[in-house]
């Protein structure tokens, strides 16, 4: 296993050079010109020039690039050009918020989608299976966004249970009023993915119910429960890790639009806006980092597969 996860480190350094490549052409290749922010309609264009060439915009694009990978090697994100603030202080500040929000909902999203998928396995076809699987194709079709504002019309404006935007009321710094802020982000998130889980869930729960060792449990008198809980979920939930890390990249970007409906002060409003403002510095840092987030977690649940299953450690 440990030369499995060395390998898979020393993978990341060619991906995210590739990551970065690719994200700043695009980036270049992208219309407008950050330079028109700071442009007024009687500026003279010498001036507009010299601000061109302090942001170092003047230079071949690949000038740039080396540039910018100099400085990241040095751990040097450059500085945003809206605000002018250190890149890498603002992603670091606004990280926690992300992965608070990503963090629990996955949570919420196993803990909820495994039992629930058990039980529409374990009573195939019945009322509650038909039940959950009309809920799932709901959570399925419904985009993120669109439900994220249903919940805001519904339970902020109309019932005005819980606020609509931002993480903290104004001079409140409590952890209570913090999670209050992110029941409607999580509960958006967590449904979606609640939709998706599930049914992996299940349908893998109804195959390992068709083998033999689990008629074999049944022979020996073990109830349906335990035959469920202490044999079935083990090897049910094998193609559900598969699932986790190929399915980060949604999560994380389910959590950016997220992050943009409910104002939460996470990389992902911090992005949509870098990207209205064209903030080049900004958007390849939130690239770069979410590319590294992805990696990580694809690793984790690599790594959970072989502690998992016996087999894979046999292999390596």
């Amino acid at each position: 296993m440990i030369r499995t996860i060395i390998k898979r480190v020393l993978q990341m350094i060619p991906m995210l050079f590739v990551i970065s490549l690719i994200s700043f052409a695009l980036i270049k290749l992208a219309p407008g010109d950050p330079i028109n922010s700071f442009v007024t309609p009687d500026m003279n264009p010498d001036d507009v020039e010299r601000i061109r060439q302090s942001l170092g915009l003047d230079q071949p694009i690949y000038v740039q690039y080396i540039r910018w990978l100099a400085n990241v090697f040095q751990g040097n994100f450059g500085y945003s050009i809206s605000n002018s603030q250190p890149v890498l202080e603002q992603i670091l500040e606004r990280i926690p918020a992300t992965l608070g929000l990503m963090g629990t909902s996955l949570f919420l999203t196993l803990l909820l989608s495994i039992p629930l998928g058990l039980v529409a396995a374990a009573y195939e076809d019945r009322w509650i299976d038909k039940f959950l699987n009309g809920l799932s194709y709901v959570g399925i079709s419904i985009p993120v966004f669109w439900f994220g504002m249903i919940l805001i019309d519904f339970f902020s404006i109309r019932l005005g249970w819980f606020p609509s935007l931002g993480m903290r009321t104004i001079g409140e710094t409590s952890f209570s009023d913090m999670a209050w802020h992110a029941v409607l982000p999580v509960a958006t998130l967590t449904f979606q993915g609640c939709a998706s889980y599930y049914r992996y869930v299940r349908s893998n729960t109804i195959n390992q119910l068709k083998e033999d060792y689990v008629l074999f449990g049944y022979a020996k008198g073990l109830s349906k429960l335990h035959v469920l809980a202490r044999h079935v979920l083990k090897n049910a939930l094998l193609p559900v890790i598969t699932l986790l890390g190929m399915s980060l990249p949604q999560i994380i970007s389910g959590a950016f639009i997220t992050e943009s409906i409910f104002s939460w002060p996470g990389m992902g409003s911090l992005g949509i806006n870098a990207i209205f403002q064209l903030d080049y510095p900004v958007i390849m840092a939130i690239t770069l980092f979410s590319a590294l987030l992805l990696i990580i977690g694809n690793l984790l649940a690599d790594i959970a597969y072989t502690i998992i299953d016996p087999r894979i450690r046999e292999k390596e």
